[in-house]
């Protein structure tokens, strides 16, 4: 079948997905093969396709297409996580807009809508992941939430409570006013702020004395239970053992001592606010305060804020500074930059707060996670390896994780409380467990079900994900089923830097404790996406260019190949537009390339040319260099630079060069030695580019010839490396020099190429004679003279040290040239004088850098030597 004039990628994706698919060739099965497996980063059930999850996910599918091309038996599983924050912000604001609020429904009614909302919109993005060609075991896709899924979670969390590893504490968390739920620790980020420092005067009870202090939060006065001075600070020696009241509430409240503040800050006197402040809450606990919490759980002020209950602490922080001031309590006021806590999905400010929590102790169960990354054995390598020392810093100082959540949406704690004490609940797998084991730890045998109460709190998200690579293969529920057996450990794990903790260092730590070893064996962590200026990828800066419209224009193998031409291995990637136009226009070259072998005429009685035959055979050697070069790269995770030396190989030696040399003259027939040699070198091309550009060369593939099902491409098996000829390699880059130097005297000269010249060597190299006929062919040359005397009335070119002869008569004005040549030389003995000038000046030598001296010396060796070549060139005119 003739292959068509354009390539219109649009009809081409879906005809080729919709025969993988049909053909069944993303799924696995467990056989006798060796397996080659990859998990997803599960992206969120809210998201759409984003260019970060274009590069990450362009990488898989390369990764794991030649994987298959290699034959292993690729597994790549697919699927999504639940979100919790994201998915319930998105499921309370329609349920807004509806008029319906949260908190009026069950929640089992609430649930029903949050279902209701991911059937609707979940799994957007993974229907987008088929435009980008990616060739995911889409029967093996998982949700964080199945049955099976969050039967595993609930079971983990279980086993880890009854060996002590979970425990319930009440703790200062980081609670996030707007989804209104704690966070961990990992999830804040700090960023620094410009804020103000307020000084307020207490007056001291009894007296007309005052104190000062110095606060980046007056708003929460109403919940200071201390003054704090150092013991060693001389300048407050008058207020031991005194009370200081709290302006505007009046509340009295007694003065501490403690080496904790710093008499350097502020002014050495610190309020202590326990329900409120981390460190504050550790003095409070020292000194046995009183805890006093202000803030409702969207950060408003409850009753405890007086005239000021119901008001957001931002408002309140500006309408009580007024007060202060009023009242002639507020001092003075600084401008103050300081760190401050931000929601990492909602961006939210962080709030501090005492509350009931379930916690994870993690001091043990890490040390596993950190030997795999960082010990001897090296047994989960990280590419590249600069992140160890992140992952170390963080492993090794971890805290207890907060895994409850004060959420609806994700999986129900399975802690059930029989009475009123903190104390009083037992863990299990199932309500009716729960009975049995709350009877039998009351002695109360006619408990029934209708007394417990199931613990409201959801885990964190990261609870379920932590599991991903044995959970998608059911290896929590059934630990020695087919699957797990099988296809873990997984190979590799294709990441952001950005989830190296939440993620990849959590999975490391569930592996070893449910697996007893390591869940993959390397993760490449991808660079950031970000735009030219360097700014990172965003909605809100409008700089995010939309993936689907990309690969509308683009073509998905166009928009792959962009991707990967700018993504330096784990550096941030600098994303172009002009990036994909030129995977685009690479595309096109290829399909040309295809359709001008088809369009040539086959003759079986015909000769091979010799120039063909040596040609064939530098290629193979050449496409042979070039695979032992992208086998390096896929092994360092260099996946563009693999691409890039595929791009030299087809762009360059096989268009650039091989079809030059080996297509027939024009209307003449091409011998079938050839032809096929061709076609076979064209195959090997199209194997090594198609995990990167798999529609195209699934297409020219059949094309090429009528294809079973069984010799699609997408199975197709991988080259073999073979010998290489490095000799004809090094032969055939001198024999392109000399060709280029041909082809510069026709450009320069006007020489039409179908005119045969004239061409005599001196061979002072002994260069060999192996590529003459394709330097004949290529430079159209009547015949190649070895000669012992430079020509007369010729021009000349070397390369190294031979010297080549073009001959002048009948081709060009010779006055003319003579002309030209002479005002040459004599600019280029001008420009020799300056530089040697500038050399003979002992003062520019010595104080000059290296580099610069350095680069004046190679000027003054061109020079000399285009003298040497312009010389000789008019005494061979003259």
């Amino acid at each position: 079948m003739a292959i068509p004039t354009k390539y219109v990628a649009t009809e081409v994706e879906s005809k080729w997905y919709d025969y993988w698919m049909k053909h069944n060739y993303f799924h696995s099965e467990p056989d006798e093969r060796e397996p080659y497996t990859i998990v997803i980063p599960p992206p969120n059930v809210t998201g759409v396709l984003h260019m970060g999850h274009m590069l990450n996910n362009t990488i898989q599918d390369v990764l794991i297409r030649r994987a298959r091309l290699q034959g292993k038996n690729a597994c790549w599983v697919p699927g999504t996580d639940h979100a919790s924050i994201a998915t319930e912000a998105k499921v309370v604001a329609k349920l807004k807009e509806q008029g319906i609020d949260k908190n009026d429904l069950s929640r089992d009614e609430f649930l029903k809508h949050a279902w209701d909302w991911t059937h609707e919109y979940g799994g957007v993005i993974l229907e987008q992941l088929k435009k980008l060609g990616c060739s995911c075991d889409w029967d093996r896709t998982k949700f964080t939430m199945d049955d099976d899924m969050s039967e595993a979670v609930i079971k983990v969390f279980v086993d880890l409570f009854n060996k002590g590893y979970i425990y319930r504490g009440y703790r200062m968390v980081n609670w996030d006013p707007e989804a209104k739920t704690t966070l961990s620790d990992e999830e804040v980020i700090y960023e620094e702020k410009q804020g103000n420092l307020y000084y307020l005067n207490y007056k001291i009870e009894g007296s007309d004395d005052v104190l000062t202090i110095a606060t980046t939060r007056p708003e929460t006065i109403f919940g200071d239970t201390a003054i704090c001075i150092n013991p060693t600070d001389e300048r407050f020696t008058n207020l031991k053992g005194k009370k200081a009241i709290v302006p505007i509430c009046g509340r009295v409240i007694p003065i501490i001592e403690d080496e904790y503040v710093d008499v350097e800050f502020g002014t050495g006197c610190l309020k202590v606010t326990p329900a409120h402040d981390e460190n504050d809450k550790v003095l409070g606990d020292k000194h046995s305060l009183e805890v006093v919490d202000i803030f409702n759980d969207d950060a408003t002020l409850n009753s405890y804020g007086l005239h000021y209950e119901g008001q957001d602490r931002f408002a309140v922080r500006k309408a009580i500074t007024k007060e202060l001031e009023e009242i002639g309590a507020l001092v003075k006021t600084e401008v103050h930059v300081n760190k401050v806590g931000t929601s990492e999905r909602t961006k939210a400010v962080i709030e501090p707060r005492l509350s009931d929590q379930w916690f994870l102790k993690m001091e043990e169960l890490v040390k596993p996670a950190i030997e795999a990354v960082l010990g001897e054995d090296n047994d989960i390598q990280l590419f590249p390896k600069k992140f160890e020392n992140t992952y170390r810093h963080w492993m090794e100082n971890i805290r207890d994780w907060n895994i409850s959540r004060q959420l609806l949406w994700g999986q129900q704690i399975p802690a059930y409380y029989y009475g009123d004490g903190k104390e009083d609940f037992v863990v299990s797998e199932t309500a009716e467990e729960a009975l049995t084991l709350a009877q039998k730890k009351t002695g109360n045998t006619n408990l029934k079900a209708e007394d417990l109460r199931q613990e409201t709190d959801a885990l964190d998200t990261w609870f379920s994900s932590w599991l991903w690579p044995m959970s998608v293969f059911d290896g929590i529920r059934h630990p020695e089923n087919d699957d797990i057996k099988y296809y873990y450990p997984t190979n590799d794990l294709v990441t952001g830097p950005d989830i190296l903790f939440f993620w990849v260092a959590r999975m490391i730590v569930a592996g070893y404790e449910y697996k007893g070893e390591k869940p993959f064996n390397n993760v490449y962590l991808t660079g950031l996406v970000r735009d030219k200026q360097r700014r990172k990828m965003s909605k809100s800066l409008g700089n995010s260019p939309d993936a689907l419209k990309l690969i509308e224009e683009y073509s998905a193998d166009g928009v792959r190949v962009g991707l990967l031409l700018s993504s330096a291995a784990g550096n941030d990637l600098l994303f172009d537009e002009a990036l994909c136009q030129q995977g685009k226009g690479f595309g096109n070259k290829i399909w040309n390339a295809y359709r001008l072998i088809d369009g040539w005429e086959i003759d079986e009685t015909i000769p091979q040319p010799e120039s063909s035959k040596i040609a064939l055979d530098w290629y193979a050697s050449k496409f042979q260099k070039a695979l032992v070069e992208i086998e390096d790269h896929f092994s360092k995770y260099r996946l563009s630079d693999a691409l890039m030396a595929i791009y030299k190989l087809i762009m360059d030696d096989f268009s650039g060069w091989l079809l030059e040399i080996v297509k027939p003259a024009y209307q003449k027939p091409v011998d079938v030695a050839t032809y096929k040699a061709l076609i076979a070198a064209f195959e090997d091309n199209l194997k090594i580019l198609h995990p990167f550009m798999p529609f195209l060369t699934e297409d020219i593939w059949h094309y090429i010839a009528e294809r079973t099902p069984e010799d699609a491409l997408i199975v197709a098996k991988w080259p073999e490396a073979k010998p290489i000829n490095d000799t004809l390699i090094s032969e055939f880059d001198f024999a392109s020099e000399v060709v280029s130097g041909i082809r510069n005297i026709r450009k320069e000269k006007n020489i039409a190429f179908k005119d045969a010249i004239g061409f005599s060597v001196i061979n002072n190299g002994n260069t060999s004679t192996t590529f003459d006929a394709i330097i004949q062919k290529l430079g159209n040359l009547e015949a190649i003279e070895y000669v012992n005397e430079a020509v007369e009335g010729a021009l000349t070119f070397r390369v190294k040290s031979n010297e080549y002869f073009v001959p002048m008569a009948g081709s060009i004005d010779v006055e003319a040239e003579i002309k030209k040549l002479t005002e040459e030389l004599n600019y280029t003995e001008g420009f020799l004088k300056s530089v040697q000038k500038k050399l003979s000046n002992e003062r520019f030598v010595s104080n000059a850098p290296e580099q610069v001296v350095a680069s004046e010396k190679k000027k003054e060796a061109d020079a000399l030597a285009k003298i040497e070549t312009l010389k000789a060139s008019l005494a061979s005119l003259q």
